[in-house]
């Protein structure tokens, strides 16, 4: 696998940060409502951008 250059580095872990952020309010936001129907879709969005995540690291490593 080629080197990252410090660019890629550098928007890779901006990248990180926001997926991981909108991991924690979709969490947050199915701890707040009471709607079945909507505490799913938002721990789907929760779940896609957990997978976001885990596709990033796995550049790092």
């Amino acid at each position: 696998m080629p080197q990252i250059t410090e660019k890629e580095l550098g928007a890779i872990s901006d990248q990180l940060a926001i997926e991981e952020n909108l991991v924690a309010k979709y969490t947050y936001y199915a701890t707040l409502t009471q709607d079945t129907a909507l505490k799913n879709k938002y721990e789907q969005i929760a779940s896609e951008h957990r997978t976001h995540c885990e596709r990033l690291y796995a550049h790092l490593k």
